[in-house]
């Protein structure tokens, strides 16, 4: 859970776009577009920025997206790999984490490892 994570693209179009269709199974929505770039949310509460910037080399983040159930996130996995993110660890319970950590990771368009979990028993 977060309150807003801001970062700039190499590729604005691109990233808007992936970040649209991978977390759409969490009801993501833009919240306002303008000249510094996008505001996205799926409760109206926290936010993920994405900038308009022409960097070449981002920052990598780790950016994880909570989910009310399993199926999310194995949705948030399939629309990754469907849209050409690199697998960085298929839905499943990570026992190491806790009992109910049930989570998919990906590699986003700028490196971003981006993951979605659910914390909730099946």
């Amino acid at each position: 859970m977060f309150d807003h994570v801001v970062f700039g693209a190499s590729d604005y179009e691109q990233s808007k776009s992936f970040f649209l269709r991978v977390l759409e199974p969490i009801g993501i929505e833009i919240v306002s577009e303008g000249e510094l770039g996008i505001e996205l949310s799926s409760d109206g509460k926290t936010l993920l920025c994405i900038r308009l910037q022409q960097i070449e080399t981002p920052s990598h983040l780790h950016l994880a997206f909570v989910a009310e159930n399993r199926e999310q996130v194995d949705r948030f996995h399939r629309a990754a790999l469907e849209f050409g993110a690199q697998d960085n660890g298929a839905p499943g319970l990570r026992p190491n984490y806790s009992g109910t950590y049930y989570a998919a990771f990906v590699i986003g368009p700028d490196g971003h490892n981006i993951e979605m979990v659910c914390h909730e028993e099946t």
